[in-house]
């Protein structure tokens, strides 16, 4: 097993759609990057811990590449807007790739750089890839909070509409 830490803006989005994956074990909503340890929700909400909300993805490379991994993130999240997606702004929602090793690194420096070409976007890719340092689990909540929570409106409005999308391109890598 491997792992990938990733941040798209809000958490609940990114999980959602990585645990429907063929080849990831669990995906699990939490916060990385920051300086206080152990920070709860309410604190990374301030901007103030410099925390970024991340899923952390636990993957078989055999069933599905780190690549892979990477190319589902960058469709599920626009990594051309510096610290937002959407509605949710502030540092804790930007796009970032915090690489475990230096294959990573240069899997991430490579993929950023094949999009760039691509110009899939219009704009800049400003996804941030750093060295992971640590890990904090989100409160319990947070987990799974699209499959146990999906008619929440914020679910309804954001989170289906990606989806949808997510579920049709990737559909044949799909558990189900």
């Amino acid at each position: 097993m491997e792992t990938a830490t990733l941040g798209g803006g809000c958490f609940w989005c990114v999980e959602a759609a990585f645990n429907e994956l063929k080849g990831v074990q669990q995906a699990l909503s939490g916060y990385s990057g920051g300086t206080v340890a152990n920070p709860t929700y309410r604190q990374v909400c301030t901007g103030g811990t410099g925390h970024a909300e991340v899923v952390q993805v636990t993957f078989d490379p055999q069933v599905i590449s780190y690549q892979e991994i990477l190319e589902v993130f960058f469709s599920v999240h626009d990594p051309t807007t510096l610290n937002r997606q959407g509605n949710d702004v502030g540092t804790q929602y930007r796009s970032v790739i915090f690489y475990h090793s230096p294959e990573q690194k240069a899997t991430a420096e490579a993929v950023v750089k094949e999009l760039a070409a691509d110009q899939t976007w219009h704009d800049p890719i400003v996804t941030q890839i750093v060295p992971f340092k640590e890990f904090f689990v989100a409160e319990d909540y947070h987990q799974e909070y699209y499959r146990l929570n999906g008619q929440q409106p914020y679910c309804q409005f954001v989170i289906s509409p990606k989806m949808a999308k997510f579920r049709k391109t990737y559909r044949e890598k799909l558990k189900r």
